[in-house]
């Protein structure tokens, strides 16, 4: 083949092949666009069929599209209830399963923080008359079952609620318990039996919160009123003498028949064997006895609560602490009959700041050492409190015959405002109207006084420690106590078998303390020891 024959061909050839490349990546182009469209349409189509599914499973809280719930125990952010008048709606996206009724059950639903369970859609009423009671244990039995669940209490909702018993060996970690609304206790001696000590009891939980702007109340004045005359009374009353001389009349004695409630009368809020444990923003009020307490508990937070009944009323202390390790109080409002704040045996690394207490008997560690027991209390601190109008400022008071230790407390900043009995230290405690001479006693030592300022009206120190086992390092530093005559005799202050020293001049002057250690001070046995 000549040369111009190859090279014609060669051209051809070239030509062929351009031609055909052109025709390929237009092809290729074409599918390229085709397939871009439809997977943008796929996908369009996949967000918005899995946002309807995220949707419809969240609306329950349940399923595996839910967010995790958080894990944090403390205040989390809620949503707002849903609305609600008489009878709550169910969701209208889910229909009964087979073999279910026609009207769905009530669940929980979820808004992206924590799953809730209302009371409402578990049949409570919240009119203040219907017995709500089996709708708060069904509420409370599905909020057990879910990690850092939130069981609500809705707001502008009176709950009349019996005694219930939130207990949690196996409930779920961190659970909340959200109280907007109002819960009252029964009033009728029937819903009572014999007699219970609680009233809403959360027993054996780790995390749980209780929280809110809501109310639980007593309606204690039913239980109050009933009083037997041989009702325990605070023994500091004995050192309260009135100017006129007279005595307060003796209660009257209620017939069986007059009776409306039992003796046994029953703390407001009681948690037990509890781990990490707070409650804030809540009112308790009008309790028939103790308005919280804590028994058995290891991780206690309590900030932001009010406490609410009347001076008079017998025995209502506002927060009680039994058993208890690591525990806060601050930030609140305590009014009642009793202690404001009671600190008895088992207790340590207690820190109370920022209260207000009025009217009351002031803040108490114990009584202690009651019917010949050990008792055993250690690093205290109760500062920055203001007291008004109450019976005691301070106190720590023990029985005779006891045995164990107090050691390690610090009394600071406390103000006080016409308080009868600023500082009592009272090892011959008795609440009964006669107690027999005992020589054992609970040690004390350690207790220090800082900056205890305001006006008395009775008498501004009263140590009374024991003879067998003396007070000692009892320290006063910055104590101004003025008085303030009222309808009271007033008295100096009064020390006995208790040593320590002044660290500063004192308002007036407490010459009654001893100065270093006692020369005869026994030495410490296991008998006493912690």
């Amino acid at each position: 083949m000549s040369g111009m024959s190859i090279r014609g061909f060669t051209c051809m050839l070239l030509i062929a092949y351009l031609i055909w490349c052109s025709n390929f990546e237009s092809c290729i182009a074409v599918r390229s666009k085709h397939w871009m469209h439809s997977r943008s349409t796929s996908l369009s189509e996949f967000k918005k069929k899995g946002k309807s599914y995220s949707n419809s499973h969240n609306h329950h809280g349940i399923g595996g599209s839910k967010p995790k719930p958080p894990t944090h125990k403390n205040t989390p952010t809620l949503p707002k209830a849903p609305p609600h008048k008489n009878t709550p709606s169910s969701p209208p996206i889910h229909k009964p399963k087979v073999g279910t009724p026609s009207t769905p059950p009530p669940k929980a639903y979820n808004r992206g923080k924590s799953t809730i369970f209302n009371v409402l859609h578990f049949g409570a009423k919240g009119d203040g008359n219907t017995d709500d009671t089996k709708a708060f244990k069904a509420t409370w039995a599905s909020s057990c079952k879910v990690e850092a669940s939130t069981m609500l209490v809705p707001t502008d909702y009176v709950f009349y609620v019996g005694p219930i018993s939130f207990s949690g060996p196996y409930c779920k970690p961190n659970i909340v318990f959200q109280l907007d609304g109002t819960i009252i206790a029964p009033t009728n001696s029937n819903a009572w039996g014999g007699g219970l000590l609680q009233w809403l009891e959360f027993t054996k939980l780790v995390g749980i919160t209780i929280q809110g702007n809501g109310v639980i109340d007593g309606r204690g004045s039913v239980w109050w009123q009933d009083q037997p005359f041989d009702e325990p009374i605070d023994d500091e009353e004995k050192l309260i003498v009135p100017l006129n001389h007279t005595e307060k009349p003796p209660l009257p004695i209620q017939s069986e028949m007059g009776r409306k409630m039992p003796s046994i009368k029953p703390t407001a809020l009681r948690f037990y064997g509890s781990f990490n444990t707070t409650v804030t923003g809540i009112t308790i009020q009008n309790s028939p006895q103790c308005h919280l307490k804590f028994d058995n508990c290891n991780g206690v937070l309590v900030h932001n609560v009010s406490v609410s009944s009347p001076g008079d009323s017998p025995n209502t202390d506002g927060i009680h602490l039994q058993n208890s390790k690591n525990v806060v109080i601050h930030s609140s409002k305590l009014a009642c009959g009793d202690d404001c704040i009671s600190i008895q045996t088992g207790c340590s690394n207690v820190y109370v700041y920022d209260i207000n207490c009025g009217p009351g008997h002031g803040i108490s560690i114990g009584s202690l050492g009651k019917d010949n027991t050990r008792a055993c209390v250690s690093n205290i601190t109760v500062r920055d409190v203001k007291m008004h109008n109450t019976m005691n400022g301070v106190r720590i008071k023990t029985w005779q015959g006891g045995s164990g230790s107090v050691q390690g407390i610090v009394f600071s900043n406390i103000q006080v405002s016409e308080v009868k009995l600023p500082i009592v230290i009272d090892q011959f405690y008795c609440d009964k109207r006669t107690c027999k001479n005992q020589s054992s006693a609970v040690s004390l030592e350690g207790i220090n006084y800082e900056r205890i300022r305001g006006t008395y009206t009775v008498k501004p120190v009263h140590f009374a420690c024991s003879d067998f086992l003396p007070c000692v390092d009892v320290s006063l530093t910055s104590v101004e106590l003025k008085p303030v005559q009222e309808q009271y005799h007033l008295y100096d202050p009064f020390c006995w078998q208790t040593y320590g020293e002044l660290r500063t001049p004192t308002v007036p002057p407490i010459g009654c303390l001893q100065i270093g250690k006692p020369s005869s001070n026994r030495v410490q046995t296991d008998h006493d020891s912690c």
